[in-house]
């Protein structure tokens, strides 16, 4: 399993995720989603998107 660095986890939280596609949603009109991605790296990221295959998604922003 890969060992992330404090800042790293926490910028690759749910919970940083989440704020990011609250602030973002509040500047666009564009529904934005956070998607749990499976890797550990960049374990949710937000997108416009809807999720593809292999993620699963966690939330949406409309």
């Amino acid at each position: 399993m890969t060992r992330l660095s404090s800042l790293r986890a926490r910028l690759a939280s749910f919970d940083h995720a989440y704020l990011l596609a609250i602030r973002l949603s509040e500047r666009s009109d564009q529904e934005l989603f956070v998607v749990r991605t499976g890797n550990p790296i960049q374990p949710y990221r937000v997108t416009a998107r809807p999720p593809a295959n292999d993620e699963q998604m966690v939330l949406r922003v409309a």
